[in-house]
């Protein structure tokens, strides 16, 4: 149970970066990254406790590959068309 409070307070850590970081979009990635990380720890911790299958673990880390993949893509594209990876340099209207 402990290790659960853990998990749930790391989750919270991320959310706060996650909602601090307005500069970078790097360091934005990186939190939500950090974020999945915790809550596929907790998800995997509870279903060990209950003794259900780990099947929906593997497509979580499936669709968590899938994000990554899209992250990094937007990363690419933005810095090849502004230059930098900065969010305020990012306008919808040149998407």
């Amino acid at each position: 149970m402990l290790l659960g409070y853990i998990l749930l307070f790391n989750l919270l850590c991320g959310v706060i970066i996650f909602c601090s970081t307005r500069k970078h979009l790097l360091l934005s990635l990186l939190s939500l990254e950090f974020m999945v990380l915790c809550v596929f720890l907790f998800m995997f911790v509870m279903m060990m406790n209950y003794g259900y299958e780990l099947y929906f673990s593997l497509i979580f880390l499936v669709f968590t590959v899938c994000e990554g993949a899209l992250g990094l893509s937007i990363l690419v594209s933005l810095v090849r068309s502004q230059g930098n990876d900065y969010l305020l340099s990012m306008s919808l209207l040149s998407w």
